[in-house]
C-alpha cells in the first residue's frame, strides 16, 4: 500500500500527491489518502475514478477523512489537463428513506433495490446536502448494514447523515449506529421543510 498524507494541504495539492503517488504504482496496489477536508475527498475521487479506481472514503475523527483508492496498476493514459479545484459537489436537496426496502412486492428484490439506490446515490454529480433514515430505513446505517460502505463515502464527502433516535431505540440498535449522528422529529420535520428538493425511494 502507497500512502498519501495531505493533511493540511489545500487545494490542488492532495490531488496533485495522489496523482504522484498513481505514477510509482509498478503494478495493482491501494493508495491510502489521508485529508482534513470533504472538499479535498471529493476532488480526489473524481480524479483517482477517473483514473481507473476504485474508491472508498470515510471519516475517521474530527476533520480527518480516510481515502482508499485501488488500481490495477498506472493510468494507461496522462489527463493533460491541469488539476483543478471543483466547488462542493453537495447541493440543496435531501434523501429521505424510512424502510429498509425499495418498492413493494417481493422484499428480498426490495433490499436488492435498496442497495442498488444508496450506491447510485454516491455517483451523483451534485450529492446531497443530508440524508435521513427513521422507521425501517434506520437499520440502514447499523453495523450490520450491506450499505455501510457507501454511507460512510458519502458521510466523508460532506453529506450528512442523520438517523432518527426514536427508531434506533424502537430496534434496539442505538448502539449499533455505525454512520452519521442521531436525529429527532422536530429536526427531520425542519430538514424536510428547508430542503430545495426531496427523493425518497
Amino acid at each position: 500500500m502507497i500512502k498519501v498524507n495531505a493533511i493540511g494541504d489545500n487545494c490542488p495539492i492532495p490531488v496533485i500527491k495522489t496523482k504522484n503517488a498513481m505514477k510509482e504504482l509498478k503494478g495493482p496496489d491501494t493508495i491510502e489518502v489521508l485529508v482534513d477536508n470533504e472538499i479535498a475527498v471529493q476532488n480526489v475521487t473524481k480524479m483517482a475514478q477517473a483514473s481507473g479506481g476504485k474508491v472508498t472514503s470515510e471519516k475517521t475523527a474530527e476533520k480527518e477523512y480516510r481515502i482508499l483508492i485501488e488500481m490495477e496498476g498506472t493510468p494507461e493514459k496522462e489527463e493533460g489537463e491541469e488539476v483543478s479545484c471543483m466547488p462542493d459537489k453537495r447541493g440543496d436537496m435531501i434523501v429521505v428513506v424510512s424502510s429498509d426496502k425499495m418498492g413493494n412486492g417481493n422484499d428480498e428484490l426490495g433490499k436488492v433495490l435498496m442497495k442498488g439506490f444508496l450506491f447510485a446515490v454516491t455517483q451523483l454529480e451534485e450529492l446531497p446536502k443530508t440524508m435521513l433514515f427513521y422507521n425501517g430505513g434506520a437499520t440502514l446505517t447499523t453495523e450490520e448494514s450491506d450499505s455501510l460502505e457507501d454511507l460512510k463515502n458519502l458521510e466523508a464527502q460532506g453529506v450528512e447523515i442523520m438517523t432518527c433516535g426514536t427508531c434506533l431505540d424502537y430496534y434496539g440498535l442505538k448502539e449499533k449506529l455505525a454512520v452519521g449522528g442521531v436525529t429527532n422529529m422536530y429536526s427531520i420535520v425542519e430538514t424536510m421543510a428547508n430542503a430545495g428538493k426531496i427523493i425518497r425511494p
